[in-house]
Parts: C-alpha cells; sequence; structure tokens
C-alpha cells in the first residue's frame, strides 16, 4: 500500500504492526470449536483476519498512546471496534442490502459460505465486540468499560452507522442534498471512526470536557474519509480496491462528487484534513501518527 505525502515511515510501521495485533488478537478471540458451529467460526474468522487496513484499530491505539494506556487494552478495545466494522461490511454485501461479490480482494462472506452463514456470522461479530469490552482484561476499571460499551454501541445504531446505513438504502429512492449526504456520511462512516478515537480517550481516563478537540479532529477526518471514498468510487482501480466500484452511479445515489465535482470535493477533503490536524495543536510530537493518518486518508488509493 503506497503511502504519498505522508511521514510513510512511521504510518507504514504502525499500520503493519496494528494489523498483526488485531489478526493475532481475532485469531485468539475466535478457536475453531470441535463441533458443527465450526463452519460459523470458520466465516467469521474468513471476514475477520487477513484483511483491511486497521484504520479504526490504529485510531484506537495512537489515541489511547497519546495518554499512557498499556497497548493491550488498546488493541483489545480497536479489536471491538474492528468486529463491528467486519460485521458491517458482511451485512452490506449481502443480497439484500450492497449485493456484492468481493470484498478485500477475496469471496465475500455469503459467496464463499452461504447467505445464513454470513448473517450469523455478522451477528456473532456483533456480540463479540461486547464481549471484548466487557471484560475486565480490556480495563479493570467498570466505569471505563461501561463508557466504553456505550460509546461503541452508540456509533453502532440508529443514532450512528445503522441509521446511516439506512439513509443510505433510502438514498436510491430519494435525491438528498449536501446537507443531507453530509449527515449520512456523518452516521454511516464518521460514527465508528469518531468512536474510535473517543475510545482510545476513555481508557486514557480523560473526562468528556477535556476530549472536545479530538472530537473535532474524528469528526473532521470522518467526513474527508468519506469524500476520500467517494471519490475512490468514482475514479478508483477496482484491482486496488479490491471492490467492486461506481456502484453509486449506477444506482443513481447523491454523493459528494456527484453534488460538488470531483475537484471540488478533493478539495474540501484537503481542507477538512487541515482543519483536523489543526484540532491538534495543543500536543506535539506524539500526536504525529495521528497526524499521519489524517493524510493517510484522503491520499490512500483503496
Amino acid at each position: 500500500m503506497e503511502l504519498v505525502g505522508t511521514n510513510s515511515n512511521l504510518l507504514a510501521d504502525a499500520l503493519g504492526h496494528i494489523q498483526r495485533e488485531i489478526d493475532a488478537a481475532f485469531d485468539a478471540f475466535l478457536p475453531m470449536p470441535g463441533d458443527t458451529r465450526a463452519r460459523l467460526v470458520e466465516a467469521m474468522r474468513y471476514a475477520a483476519i487477513g484483511g483491511g487496513k486497521r484504520v479504526r484499530p490504529l485510531l484506537v491505539a495512537a489515541t489511547a498512546e497519546l495518554y499512557g494506556v498499556d497497548r493491550d487494552a488498546a488493541v483489545r478495545a480497536g479489536c471491538a471496534v474492528e468486529a463491528i466494522h467486519v460485521y458491517s461490511l458482511i451485512h452490506d454485501d449481502l443480497p439484500c442490502m450492497d449485493d456484492d461479490d468481493m470484498r478485500h480482494g477475496k469471496p465475500t462472506v455469503h459467496k464463499q459460505f452461504d447467505d445464513a452463514t454470513a448473517v450469523l456470522a455478522g451477528d456473532c461479530l456483533h456480540a463479540l465486540a461486547f464481549e471484548i469490552l466487557a471484560d475486565p482484561a480490556t480495563s479493570g476499571d467498570p466505569f471505563v468499560r461501561t463508557e466504553l460499551i456505550q460509546t461503541l454501541a452508540t456509533a453502532s445504531g440508529k443514532d450512528g452507522m445503522a441509521g446511516g446505513q439506512m439513509m443510505d438504502i433510502v438514498a436510491e429512492e430519494q435525491d438528498y442534498d449536501l446537507h443531507t449526504i453530509t449527515r449520512l456520511q456523518q452516521l454511516k462512516t464518521g460514527a465508528l471512526l469518531a468512536a474510535s478515537v473517543e475510545m482510545g480517550a476513555i481508557l486514557g481516563r480523560i473526562a468528556p470536557e477535556g476530549r472536545g478537540h479530538l472530537r473535532a479532529y474524528a469528526r473532521d477526518i470522518g467526513l474527508a474519509f468519506q469524500i476520500a471514498d467517494d471519490l475512490l468510487d468514482h475514479e478508483g482501480d477496482e484491482a486496488k480496491a479490491g471492490k467492486a466500484l461506481r456502484k453509486d452511479e449506477g444506482q443513481g445515489k447523491q454523493t459528494f462528487v456527484s453534488l460538488m465535482g470531483a475537484d471540488k470535493a478533493r478539495e474540501q477533503a484537503h481542507a477538512l484534513v487541515d482543519q483536523a490536524i489543526g484540532h491538534l495543536g495543543t500536543h506535539g510530537s506524539e500526536a504525529n501518527l495521528l497526524r499521519a493518518l489524517a493524510r493517510f486518508i484522503v491520499e490512500r488509493d483503496r
């Protein structure tokens, strides 16, 4: 994965490290059972291990590192966020949703297994996320565990990712304006990215009133992330993306690109990243990874 215009060594090392840690965590959380549940767990492992950029777990870990949080706790919380993300992709790919055949360069779960197994694999990854966060191994402080659970649950449900997905489904029947598209993406994509940053601060026991700059950073990168996704869908390479592109255009959905044009959308994404980095002004070099992640979000090719 080419990293252009960022502190490439720092970010490449961090991405490689978190990818290995998350794969190892899922491997440990998902041992193969010796009974007929094996097909279900195999499907969960197929979806969760060895795929994805792991941006969300890295946001958790990079934020937690600002406050000296134990790395294992941060990885566990990051794995919980990634479990929600992976479940959402499994369900998104189903015939009743986006009906996709490829994800991360390999057949989607319902294609590799079957629809019913894919539904159950997604359900179980959703449950696994909260098993991880409720475990005292993630934090010995029950108040921290409770806040982690509440934050991820809110970001996953009707007031977060799932609500945004519903708005996206309805978008096939309605013409959304820029304000509504922005709200849709703040829920569908931004909520889980924001939760990742918030959870790193929660692990660091930072009071809610002390997280305002991090929330602003997360809000801006979340919107920039989706604009970059729309640009990739509009002009990206399917071989690099590992999935079908230009589906929104084919379905007549409004996107940032269709409403703003590619050049203005790209300009807006870069402006949002500059703004996000500005919110980290009270931090020194310890926040360089968060700054590099913000740049990567708009410069990635997949």
